[in-house]
C-alpha cells in the first residue's frame, strides 16, 4: 500500500486492536483507514499538502481518543487519526457522513471555521498522499 513512499513503517496492528478500535468508532469509518493500520499501526512521512507531515496514530490510540471523547467537545464529529507532530490534527469529517474528508485542524483553535483544513475528499485520496513531497 506504502510501498515506495517516503514513510516510517511499523508492524500491522493486531486483530485485537482492529476489532477495539471498530467497536468505538462511529458509523462512517472508511474501509480503507482499517486496511492502512493493518499495514502499518502507526507511521509517519511527509504529505504534499498542508499539514506537510502525517503521524498515524496506532489502532489503539486512535480507539483510546474516540471513546475519552478527547476531541467531541470542541470538534464534534471529527474522528482524529493522527496529528503531525506540530499542535495540528488529522481526522476523518463525519459532519459530511456521505463524503467524509480528511482534514487537519489547529487543536489550540475551536473556531471551526477558522481551524478545519481540507486535505482530501475522502480517506482513499488521503493515502494517495501519504508518503509524498
Amino acid at each position: 500500500m506504502l510501498d515506495g513512499r517516503d514513510w516510517s513503517k511499523v508492524e500491522g496492528a493486531s486483530p485485537e486492536s482492529l476489532d477495539l478500535l471498530a467497536s468505538v468508532s462511529p458509523t462512517g469509518i472508511p474501509i480503507r483507514l482499517i486496511e492502512l493500520l493493518r499495514v502499518t499501526d502507526g507511521g509517519e512521512g511527509p504529505l504534499p499538502v498542508q499539514p506537510l507531515w502525517f503521524c498515524l496514530y496506532p489502532a489503539a490510540e486512535i480507539a483510546q481518543i474516540e471513546r475519552d471523547g478527547t476531541f467531541k467537545e470542541f470538534f464534534p464529529n471529527l474522528f482524529v487519526v493522527g496529528g503531525n507532530s506540530g499542535g495540528e490534527a488529522v481526522a476523518i469529517d463525519l459532519r459530511e457522513p456521505t463524503s467524509a474528508p480528511v482534514v487537519s485542524f489547529d487543536m489550540t483553535n475551536i473556531d471551526l471555521k477558522e481551524s478545519v483544513r481540507h486535505i482530501a475528499n475522502d480517506f482513499e485520496a488521503f493515502v494517495d498522499l501519504i508518503g509524498k513531497e
